[in-house]
């Protein structure tokens, strides 16, 4: 019997991903530029109470991530795998709960991700640039 229900189909959560959108502009992140880049495993820390398994999850995607090929520091390369890596329940998935936070008016409750943030970002920002078609099914 098909089913509609996105809770049997996790792969499409990912792609449509976009919850309960703020009704307005929300005030710019500001601070996470301004902490230290830190490993992986210190960058977790403060996500232990909000993201189950976390440091779990740390240990596996690093192990994934040895020698990367992209540029990347491990740490810069398994931040990037830990955001796209998919809990077997979806709403404790990093990406969830980053998503979530991102998208809330109270930008204090962004604190706790900062160390992440900083790592995530730094990463994204040193991949190297590609140009390369993009399908997208709908």
């Amino acid at each position: 019997m098909a089913s509609s229900s996105f809770h049997e189909k996790p792969s499409a959560l990912r792609f449509t991903d976009v919850g309960e959108l703020p009704k307005r502009m929300l005030a710019p992140i500001e601070g996470y530029d301004t902490v230290p880049l830190v490993s992986l495993e210190d960058a977790v820390k403060p996500l232990v109470d909000i993201v189950p398994n976390v440091e779990r999850n740390v240990y596996v995607v690093k192990e994934n991530c040895q020698d990367p090929e992209d540029g990347l520091t491990t740490d810069e390369s398994a931040s990037i795998m830990l955001y796209t890596y998919e809990s077997i329940l979806h709403e404790n998935s990093l990406y969830v709960k980053l998503n979530d936070t991102l998208r809330s008016e109270q930008r204090k409750h962004l604190v706790p991700w900062f160390l992440y943030l900083r790592l995530i970002l730094t990463a994204l920002a040193r991949l190297p640039s590609k140009r390369r078609s993009i399908f997208r099914g709908v």
